[in-house]
């Protein structure tokens, strides 16, 4: 929502506007360095440990070392060579991660430093360098009511860019959410199992359907982003209130503790209506605020992950 109150200093709601050629290209340069410094660092080990391979594939059969697993142990060979040797099996590591974002008006909103989307760009950037680094590759889904952009996954720092590029350049007009369109059309172009990165505000209609049917063939993480002023509105007294999505207009009393109230166990059902639907269908789910470190919540995500996996 949009905010236009004349009473209070301290409320300062930000709405991201479409950057300039030259701003874009210093955004995308700023969040490559950023990003590709947490993907080949802190999350380089731990991403890879979150999401496995298909299995296993045999690589060679080499001379027993010291150290060695003795039930690797090839005994044809053994006996045949009069000394042991081993079988050598290496993972079959390339996977497939899809980033599903949600691309609505309601995302530009930021009532601190940093819009929602502009985040939301940043996680699926250190998402999508963490892929590449470890040989995987990376397709968008990007959305509003409607499928805006699709880009079929592929590998490289180049494909990485283009996706960031497409985050940040969404056209800004009035849209609405629809995020059951965007998981069945994933359902129908991608087959083969994949991890899908679910990022956004989840403020639109129940998708649970959609949600559980792609559960069953692809690996889901919800990733909510959301803006502190969307769990508990600042009391300023009367504040004008525009939909960025509908664009309807409301006076609000949000010095009223009854509309307070109201507001937050909303905004509180909503997340623990997400949290159970992810935990019945065996997904994850990430809580990210805008006005805290993403970092922290993905990597404690992927650390558990990884150790669940063991």
């Amino acid at each position: 929502m949009s905010d236009s109150p004349s009473s209070s200093p301290s409320y300062s709601p930000s709405f991201s506007p479409s950057p300039s050629a030259d701003e874009l290209s210093k955004i995308i340069h700023k969040i490559q360095i950023e990003t590709v410094h947490l993907a080949a660092g802190l999350l380089a080990g731990i991403y890879r440990s979150a999401f496995k391979g298909k299995g296993i594939e045999f690589e060679e059969v080499r001379e027993y070392q010291i150290g060695d697993e003795p039930r690797s142990i090839d005994w044809n060979v053994t006996a045949k060579m009069g000394r042991p040797y081993i079988k050598n099996f290496r993972e079959e590591r390339e996977l497939t991660a899809f980033l599903i974002v949600d691309a609505s008006s309601s995302t530009r909103f930021g009532s601190k430093n940093e819009s929602k989307n502009k985040l939301i760009a940043e996680i699926g950037a250190m998402i999508a360098f963490s892929a590449i680094k470890n040989s995987d590759r990376v397709g968008l889904v990007l959305f509003s009511d409607e499928i805006k952009k699709y880009l079929e996954p592929k590998k490289g720092t180049r494909h990485v860019l283009h996706i960031i590029r497409e985050l940040l350049t969404s056209p800004q007009s009035s849209q609405g959410t629809d995020l059951r369109k965007a998981l069945a059309f994933l359902g129908k172009v991608q087959s083969k199992r994949s991890i899908c990165f679910v990022i956004s505000d989840f403020l639109c209609p129940d998708f649970s359907h959609e949600f559980s049917l792609l559960s069953k063939k692809h690996d889901l993480i919800a990733i909510s982003v959301i803006d502190p002023y969307e769990v508990a509105f600042p009391p300023i007294d009367l504040a004008a209130l525009t939909d960025l999505e509908t664009g309807e207009h409301q006076l609000i009393d949000t010095g009223s503790p009854t509309r307070q109230q109201s507001f937050m166990e909303a905004s509180e059902k909503r997340l623990e209506e997400l949290k159970t639907l992810a935990a019945k269908n065996d997904a994850g789910f990430i809580d990210i605020r805008t006005d805290q470190s993403y970092i922290k919540p993905i990597e404690q995500f992927f650390k558990m992950r990884g150790h669940h996996l063991r």
